[in-house]
């Protein structure tokens, strides 16, 4: 099978499910050797970032150390599972790239005992001039601001709205999604790593018949994307350095409830209710949603939750417990088990908590071949939407051979 997927449906005691467990507990070590690095830039330090350092481009644990015979390294203590990586100059705008400039896969190794690799650089990143990105976002999209102010955070951020096709034709209402990292929803331009290509998918299930939907999309900030999309203080550590991110994620859902919903509401043609108020993201994004619906589930009744990082909010598990059972609606779960085993468990295990303690209706799905990225995230959206925007405790069930 390519993913383990299951739904959990407590108001009619119906469970379609397979838990997810690990067996592994063997400790193994993978060798890394590089042989061949490109002349350019062969005098800056070398680091590998994979699933196993929370994808760290400069972590001083993972620096490959250097002889006559190229650079090595040893990640010890890994349990038998797949890990994936990248190599890098100490950041992400350093990081290994083809011999022309374009990017590379991550380079995988499914790890059952103790493993030697070797591999090859064929160039660096930084050696190349940016190739200019096209705009993606289809008629449909449009930015409703580029400085949209929030209050509760003292900042101004671009807003994008997708109105379905027939909106402006029509004197129906819609349903309305709000989604997190708004530069990579609709357009490849803004993207950093790809976009999810929601409009698109959106244009083409409305003309096979599925119910449309108004899509507001919210840039995050950036370099305060740790602190916006958390509600609680989070602190990045490595070995020499530590960083502490103060929480801004109740003020940043504040500006979702008090300040862009109303607005949302009052100029466009929105169904307002929570069984039609739904609210989803990836990674960070996926935490402040998830968080939003748990927190204030009379305003969102629904929520997309991706790829969460749970790790970086170990709260999050106690305000469940807590509010659990005041939550009822739906919620989609979406991890890729190559992210990593941890990140998995934490899923699974939060995922399960509420589907215990609420009479919400779960889907939860681990792709076997899912990454942390667009393209997984892409690649589920429909499933997403299809399941989400139903009415009812609707129940889908697929699989392949």
């Amino acid at each position: 099978m390519p993913f383990k997927f299951h739904f959990i449906k407590q108001c009619c005691l119906l469970c379609v499910a397979a838990l997810f467990y690990f067996s592994a507990t063997a400790q193994f070590t993978l060798a890394i050797h590089l042989k061949n690095v490109p002349a350019s830039n062969s005098s800056h330090d070398i680091f590998v970032a994979g699933n196993f350092n929370d994808w760290n481009p400069a972590d001083s644990n993972s620096k490959l150390l250097r002889n006559g015979d190229g650079y090595f390294f040893e990640l010890k203590g890994l349990k038998a599972g797949t890990y994936q990586f990248k190599f890098t100059g100490g950041s992400w705008d350093k990081v290994e790239c083809t011999a022309a400039g374009a990017d590379v896969s991550n380079r995988e190794v499914a790890l059952t005992s103790d493993m030697a690799v070797a591999y090859d650089i064929a160039g660096w990143k930084d050696d190349f001039v940016p190739v200019p990105k096209a705009h993606t976002a289809s008629p449909n999209v449009h930015i409703l601001d580029t400085l949209f102010y929030i209050p509760q955070l003292q900042k101004q951020r671009r807003i994008w709205i997708y109105l379905p096709e027939g909106y402006s034709n029509s004197k129906n209402h819609y349903p309305v999604m709000y989604l997190q990292d708004g530069q990579n929803i609709f357009d490849a331009y803004t993207s950093g790593y790809g976009e999810w290509g929601v409009d698109e998918c959106l244009d083409s299930l409305i003309k096979m018949g599925r119910p449309g939907c108004i899509v507001v999309g919210i840039d995050n900030g950036g370099e305060t994307r740790m602190t916006e999309y958390n509600p609680y203080q989070f602190v990045w550590k490595d070995s020499t350095t530590s960083k502490i991110f103060s929480p801004q994620g109740d003020e940043y859902v504040q500006f979702l409830i008090e300040t862009l919903k109303p607005f949302i509401d009052k100029k466009y043609r929105t169904l307002t209710s929570k069984e039609n108020t739904i609210i989803a993201g990836s990674s960070m994004g996926g935490l402040i949603a998830y968080y939003a619906a748990l927190k204030y589930p009379g305003v969102f009744g629904k929520a997309g939750i991706f790829s969460p990082a749970f790790w970086t909010a170990n709260e999050i598990e106690q305000l469940t417990d807590s509010v659990g059972n005041q939550v009822k609606g739906k919620f989609f779960f979406y991890m890729g088990e190559k992210e990593g085993e941890k990140y998995v468990s934490d899923m699974v295990r939060i995922q399960e908590k509420i589907g215990k303690k609420s009479t919400a209706m779960i889907y939860s799905l681990i792709d076997s071949a899912g990454l942390h990225n667009e393209q997984s995230w892409k690649k589920w959206f429909a499933e997403f939407y299809n399941w989400i925007i139903a009415d009812g405790y609707n129940v889908i069930t697929k699989g392949e051979d």
